[in-house]
């Protein structure tokens, strides 16, 4: 499968995916390829019954599938595992832009978070991991079209990991699971008075 994204504008299903918890599963499960309810609790330190109805409606809503039984043990696996998801509002449909501003809300609040959990242990990371981690902003006068070309430019440069998520014989020797945060947006234009 390519790195290509999966686009929704439906606001039903990206509010099926605004919850930490869901998200969480649903990371889980792109790492893992497959996992029970079961499983997922232990993963993600919730009840096994709280992740069975969050899986369910991630299922509700086409992110995920039951992957082949384990004998009495029914699995779940992401339906599209080696797509991005790309919520994108669509003027034409009512909601879905209230429902994309929830989603990427939580998502830059999720990742930043998970940043602020890497500096904290920073000093018992080795040095070179230290140096190769960047955190760097910049600003800088585009049109729309240019912001959107950079999106997809810094899309494509993480393109070339895809097959080690799902493949761990395709990873280096010392490869560590990365995450890249991006935003690319203008700043927000001057309220207009009266």
């Amino acid at each position: 499968m390519t790195g290509r994204p999966t686009r929704i504008s439906d606001p039903e299903r990206i509010r099926a995916l605004a919850h930490p918890l869901r998200l969480e599963l649903l990371d889980h499960l792109r790492d893992v390829g497959e996992a029970t309810a079961t499983e997922c609790a232990a993963h993600v330190g919730e009840s096994v019954a709280s992740c069975s109805f969050h899986l369910r409606m991630l299922a509700k809503y086409g992110f995920l599938e039951r992957a082949e039984r384990r004998g009495k043990e029914k699995p779940w696996r992401v339906v599209e595992q080696g797509a991005h998801l790309d919520a994108r509002p669509d003027p034409r449909v009512p909601g879905s832009m209230h429902a994309v501003q929830e989603l990427a809300a939580l998502t830059v609040t999720r990742e930043a978070d998970r940043v602020a959990r890497f500096l904290a242990r920073a000093v018992d990371e080795p040095q070179e991991w230290i140096e190769a981690t960047t955190i760097t902003t910049s600003a800088f006068w585009a049109t729309a079209e240019e912001l959107a070309e950079l999106g997809s430019q810094v899309q494509r440069l993480t393109d070339r990991f895809q097959g080690r998520r799902s493949d761990p014989t395709t990873r280096p020797v010392g490869a560590r699971h990365v995450r890249l945060l991006a935003t690319l947006n203008p700043d927000p234009a001057p309220r207009q008075e009266g």
